[in-house]
C-alpha cells in the first residue's frame, strides 16, 4: 500500500472505531501514535542504538539499548510537542473562564427569577410564556453556553410553569430544546473558541462575525413562536390573572434591574470588552469569571459546595476539551504526512463543484456527524479536513466558522439524535413523550436552515460587524 491509501485507512479505522464506542480522544492518540511509527520509521535511528549492544553489556543495559531502538522514532517527539502546543496556547486559556463563569452562573438561582420576571413583562403578548422562556434561554446559553445545564435548568422552571399555564406538550418542549442551543452560536461561545483554536481565525473576527447571525436566529424563533400562538391560541393560552398576577410598573422595572440587568451587563462586559479591543478573549474570560462569582455572591448563593461543583465541572470540561485537541493535532500531522489531506483535496477538485455545491456539501456532512458526535469532536476532529479545501473554492474560513456554528445547532435538534430533546425528556413530567418533543423541535431545525439560506443570499450578515470594527477583509 502506498501512503496515501495508508492515510485512508487510518481514517477508515478512526471512523470505525467511534462508531464501536471507543473513547475519541485516546482513539485518535493511540491511531496518531501507532501509525506515526510508521510513517516516521527511520532504520538508521533504530539501529544506532542496537549497535551500541555487545557480549559484554549486562541484561539491564541491553534491554535498555533495546528499548531506546524502539522508541528512537520521531513519532513521541511529534506527541509531546503536541501536547505543549495545546497547553500553551493563549485561546484555549480563556475555555477553563468561561466554562467557569457558565457553571457558577447555573448555581446562581438567577435564571428562576429571571424568568419569572420576563413572563410577567411580557404577559399580553401571544405565547407570553414562550417568549420568555426563549429569552431567557438565549440570555443564559449565552452566558454559559453549555446546552445540557440549559435545557435541563429550563426544563425544571420553565416547563412546569408552561404546563400549568395549558401550553401545548409539544409547543412548549421545543422552545426549550430550540432555546437552549443558542449557546453554541451567540457569542462569547465556547464553540467558536475552539474552532479559532483549530482553524486559525481571529476569535475577535468571529464573535463579532456570529453577533448579527446569532440574532436572526433568535429573531426566526421569536417569529415562529409568537406567529403560532397568535395563528393558534390554543397552543399557548393566555395567563390568568392568577398564574400571572398584573404587577405596578415601578415594581416591574424593579424586578428587571434586579434580575435581567445584572446578567445582560455581565455578558455585555465580557463581549464588549473584546470587541471594541479593551481586553484579550482571555482576560475578558477572567472578568466574567470574576463577575459570575459576584453575582452569585450578591444573590446569597454562593457556597463551598457550589463552588467545589463549579470547579470540577470545569476541569472535567477543559479536560476533555485539550486531550481531544491532543489527539486530534497528532491524528491530523500524521495523516497530512502520508498524504491524505493531499488525496481528499485532489478528488474534492476531480468532482468540479462550485463553491456553493461545495458549502452545501460539507454542511450535510457536518449535519450527519452531529447525529453520532458532539460538537467538540466535530469542530476538533473533522472541520480541519474541510479548511485546506476553503482557498481552493475562495470560501473565508471565517464565513465557513459562523455557517458551521448554524449547522450545529440541528444536530441538537433533529431526530432521532437530538440531544437536546434527550436532556429535556430525562427531567419532564412523564405524561410528556419523546415523540411530542420530537414534534416540537422540528420547526426550529427549519428556522436554522432559513438562517442559513440567509447567510447564503446576504454574507454581510457575517461580515457587517467585523469589516466596521477591524477594516475589510
Amino acid at each position: 500500500m502506498t501512503d496515501p491509501q495508508i492515510a485512508i485507512l487510518m481514517l477508515a479505522i478512526f471512523i470505525g472505531l467511534v462508531f464501536l464506542g471507543f473513547p475519541i480522544a485516546f482513539t485518535l492518540m493511540a491511531l496518531g501514535i501507532a501509525f506515526g511509527y510508521y510513517a516516521y520509521f527511520d532504520p538508521s535511528r533504530m539501529w544506532r542504538a542496537f549497535n551500541r549492544l555487545d557480549d559484554t553489556a549486562s541484561w539491564w543495559d541491553s534491554t535498555s539499548l533495546w528499548l531506546e531502538g524502539l522508541y528512537n522514532n520521531r513519532i513521541f517527539d511529534l506527541f509531546v510537542n503536541q501536547t505543549y502546543t495545546v497547553i500553551s496556547n493563549e485561546v484555549l486559556t480563556a475555555i477553563p473562564l468561561f466554562l467557569f463563569m457558565g457553571y457558577v452562573v447555573e448555581r446562581a438561582n438567577i435564571v428562576d427569577k429571571l424568568f419569572s420576571t420576563l413572563a410577567l413583562a411580557t404577559r399580553n403578548i401571544p405565547g407570553s410564556m414562550g417568549v420568555a422562556a426563549l429569552l431567557t434561554c438565549a440570555l443564559f446559553a449565552t452566558a454559559t453556553g453549555i446546552v445540557g445545564a440549559v435545557v435541563t435548568l429550563m426544563g425544571l422552571l420553565a416547563l412546569p410553569q408552561m404546563l400549568k399555564s395549558r401550553y401545548d406538550n409539544s409547543f412548549a418542549s421545543g422552545i426549550i430544546c430550540a432555546g437552549g442551543t443558542l449557546g453554541i452560536l451567540i457569542p462569547p461561545s465556547i464553540m467558536l473558541i475552539v474552532y479559532a483554536a483549530a482553524s486559525g481565525v481571529s476569535i475577535v473576527r468571529l464573535y463579532a462575525a456570529a453577533l448579527l447571525p446569532g440574532f436572526t436566529l433568535v429573531g426566526l424563533y421569536l417569529i415562529y413562536i409568537f406567529g403560532r400562538a397568535l395563528i393558534n391560541p390554543k397552543l399557548a393560552p393566555k395567563p390568568s390573572k392568577d398564574e400571572l398576577p398584573e404587577v405596578p410598573l415601578a415594581q416591574m422595572l424593579w424586578m428587571l434591574v434586579t434580575s435581567f440587568l445584572p446578567l445582560a451587563l455581565l455578558i455585555l462586559s465580557v463581549l464588549g470588552s473584546i470587541l471594541f479591543g479593551l481586553a484579550t478573549p482571555t482576560e475578558a474570560a477572567s472578568i466574567g469569571a470574576l463577575g459570575g462569582m459576584v453575582l452569585a455572591i450578591a444573590y446569597r448563593a454562593m457556597t463551598f459546595q457550589r463552588l467545589r461543583e463549579s470547579v470540577y465541572l470545569t476541569v472535567r470540561t477543559t479536560a476533555m476539551v485539550c486531550w481531544l485537541f491532543v489527539g486530534s493535532y497528532t491524528f491530523s500531522a500524521v495523516f497530512s504526512y502520508l498524504g491524505g489531506e493531499t488525496v481528499i483535496a485532489e478528488f474534492v477538485q476531480g468532482l468540479d463543484l462550485t463553491p456553493i455545491q461545495f458549502l452545501l456539501i460539507a454542511q450535510l456532512i457536518i449535519f450527519l456527524l452531529g447525529w453520532p458526535l458532539e460538537w467538540s469532536e466535530i469542530i476538533i476532529i473533522f472541520v480541519p479536513i474541510f479548511l485546506p479545501l476553503l482557498p481552493i473554492f475562495g470560501i473565508d474560513p471565517l464565513f465557513f466558522g459562523v455557517l458551521v456554528a448554524l449547522n450545529l445547532q440541528t444536530s441538537f435538534l433533529t431526530p432521532p439524535m437530538a440531544m437536546s430533546a434527550y436532556y429535556l425528556k430525562g427531567i419532564a413530567p412523564p405524561q410528556i413523550r419523546l415523540t411530542e418533543i420530537f414534534r416540537g423541535v422540528l420547526p426550529y431545525c427549519a428556522m436554522v436552515l432559513i438562517a442559513m439560506v440567509l447567510m447564503y443570499q446576504f454574507p454581510e450578515i457575517v461580515f457587517a460587524l467585523p469589516d466596521a470594527f477591524y477594516g475589510s477583509r
